[in-house]
């Protein structure tokens, strides 16, 4: 079957949306145009033209801007591809190699102190729910908790005593210990006292608690900080920058593996250039 038929085969087909539908048409086009240009049927299409193709995309474009197409931009025309062979050929004949290249982990933009500042005092205000909500996203970013792991700590779970916090973490009750900082402990220390009795209405162990006296879920910390993720991306930027190495990183955010540690190592490299600048005697 000519290629440019089958392609109009399958962004026809009823199983696409009409968003899949446009997301594919142009890269499924592009990709029967190469092979017209190479002269390889449909049906001769194997392993090594699927490889083939994937260095084409990944290949310097001159006199174009980008001159190279990003990693992601490749995957997913990559994707598409698949998903018309897999249509047009059958699922046994779509080249399962990977060739995609590997894509760079974006390390989102962490808050700056003084923003940061902003951002809290912003949440103050009278009542029991701006205290709760000073609180929640203090220990947040004091800890470097996850959103789950934030509404999920109980009672016990704050030692006062030892400046410790205890984090219930991934699969199968994984638990960590990280430091309750002086700013955060104030805080989760008023809103015991000031705030979460009047918000008590049974038994529950839950450390933060919702105007019905219930566990807060995960949405009540987004309202209140829109990205909560990058409250925990500043808890380790700052670390960083402030002299911590990486490993100790990795056990305060529950990272298994020292590799997802690791996108923050550009950090770490600035810290011990400003070490070594200041140490060596012929920096």
């Amino acid at each position: 079957m000519d290629a440019h038929t089958a392609a109009a085969r399958f962004l026809d087909s009823p199983a696409l949306s009409e968003g899949t539908r446009r997301a594919y048409r142009l890269d499924v086009e592009e990709f029967c145009a190469w092979l017209d240009a190479r002269g390889t049927a449909l049906d001769d299409v194997d392993v090594r033209s699927f490889v083939a193709y994937a260095s084409h995309l990944g290949a310097a474009r001159p006199g174009r801007r980008p001159s190279r197409l990003a990693p992601a931009t490749i995957c997913r025309k990559l994707a598409a591809v698949r998903a018309f062979l897999r249509h047009a050929l059958g699922a046994a004949r779509v080249p399962d190699a990977r060739v995609a290249p590997r894509r760079g982990r974006r390390l989102p933009e962490a808050t700056r102190g003084a923003d940061l500042d902003r951002e809290l005092l912003a949440l103050e205000g009278e009542g029991p729910i701006p205290l709760r909500n000073r609180a929640l996203v203090e220990l947040v970013y004091s800890a470097g908790l996850r959103s789950a792991e934030a509404v999920g700590l109980d009672l016990a779970d704050v030692d006062f005593e030892q400046e410790l916090v205890h984090v219930r973490h991934g699969k199968g009750g994984k638990e960590r210990v990280v430091p309750l900082g002086e700013e955060a402990a104030h805080w989760v220390a008023r809103y015991l006292h000031e705030a979460r009795p009047a918000l008590a209405t049974d038994a529950d162990d839950a450390l933060f608690l919702s105007v019905r006296g219930r566990r807060l879920d995960t949405s009540t910390l987004r309202r209140l900080a829109p990205h909560p993720h990058r409250l925990r991306h500043a808890f380790a930027t700052h670390l960083l920058e402030g002299g911590a190495d990486l490993r100790t990183i990795q056990e305060l955010l529950g990272h298994s593996s020292l590799s997802t540690t690791q996108i923050y190592s550009h950090v770490d490299a600035r810290r011990l250039r400003k070490v070594y600048d200041s140490a060596h005697p012929r920096s």
